[in-house]
């Protein structure tokens, strides 16, 4: 069986790093190198394409798992595994190092965990993060042979971050935690879903500077995940929906002071998005509008 799922995990890491355009061979090897199995539970399974309903597996074949599937941890909550192809998208854009240090936001059973925990190598670190006691006690069982990852069963949203290179936030949230922001050591990206519970919003990276209150933005796709406790707010998500409805591709800056001018895209508390270039442009990566669902 090893031998089987060996051959659908390189077929499914090369399918979907073609797919997501990823030019780092890192991340193909991660993929291939990773097995589901572990971070899925046992068989059947429940998969879907996002924004359809879920579909059994008629057994617990490995080859079920290695698609460009959502796959459920718990179907009756919407909680999954993301959907591979836009992970794996959504890593090439925030371009993770080996000897980095990432933060992970909502972690589930840890498959992403270990995806971030291959591309940092033994000289980096993971810390992640897992608000659900009986996901996080998966993902620290799944991932207990990686000493260089940390599964933390609380929320993400604190004051006591590690100073990182790397946020990766797979829950939606409303605005960017200020807590997020303040981690990042300078060069530092922080990749989001901008995308309040129940709403289609967008995967928004945000690099930090090595100075000033104008940092670099822009949507990398549009993406719906479930929602990042503490960073929900009805009235934000009417008016986010508004905005994504005009458009998403021309988000060039995040501005942490100042009043919303002309170029403002959508307006928070201390926060605003703007459709005009930071001091220090980002590496290009084009905008992917099909990826959604996670």
């Amino acid at each position: 069986m090893e031998d089987r799922s060996a051959k659908y995990r390189a077929f499914y890491a090369q399918l979907i790093c073609a797919a997501a355009r990823a030019t780092d061979p890192r991340l193909e090897d991660a993929f291939r190198t990773v097995r589901r199995e572990p971070f899925a539970g046992p068989g059947p399974w429940s998969i879907a394409l996002g924004g359809h309903p879920y579909v059994v597996t008629p057994d617990d074949d490995p080859a079920f798992l290695y698609q460009n599937t959502l796959l459920a941890l718990d179907s009756a909550r919407g909680l999954n595994i993301g959907m591979p192809g836009a992970h794996a998208y959504w890593l090439t854009g925030c371009a993770v190092k080996e000897g980095e240090t990432v933060i992970q936001i909502g972690a589930g059973s840890g498959y992403y965990t270990a995806i971030l925990a291959h591309l940092v190598g033994p000289g980096g670190r993971v810390h992640a993060y897992e608000i659900d006691e009986r996901l996080a006690a998966l993902a620290r069982d799944n991932l207990k042979d990686v000493p260089h990852v940390e599964v933390r069963d609380r929320s993400g949203v604190a004051a006591d971050l590690p100073r990182t290179d790397v946020i990766y936030v797979c829950a939606g949230a409303a605005q960017p935690a200020a807590e997020w922001l303040d981690a990042l050591r300078p060069g530092g990206r922080l990749l989001f879903p901008l995308a309040p519970e129940g709403m289609l919003g967008g995967m928004l990276m945000i690099t930090r500077p090595d100075e000033g209150a104008i940092w670099p933005a822009k949507f990398l796709s549009r993406a719906q995940f479930i929602g990042c406790a503490g960073l929900q707010d009805a009235e934000a998500a009417r008016r986010l929906a508004d905005a994504f409805a005009k458009g998403w591709e021309s988000v060039q800056s995040l501005r942490r002071e100042g009043a919303p001018d002309e170029t403002c895209w959508f307006a928070g508390e201390g926060w605003w998005l703007s459709t005009a270039p930071a001091p220090a442009a980002t590496a290009s990566i084009n905008p992917y509008a099909d990826i959604t669902q996670t």
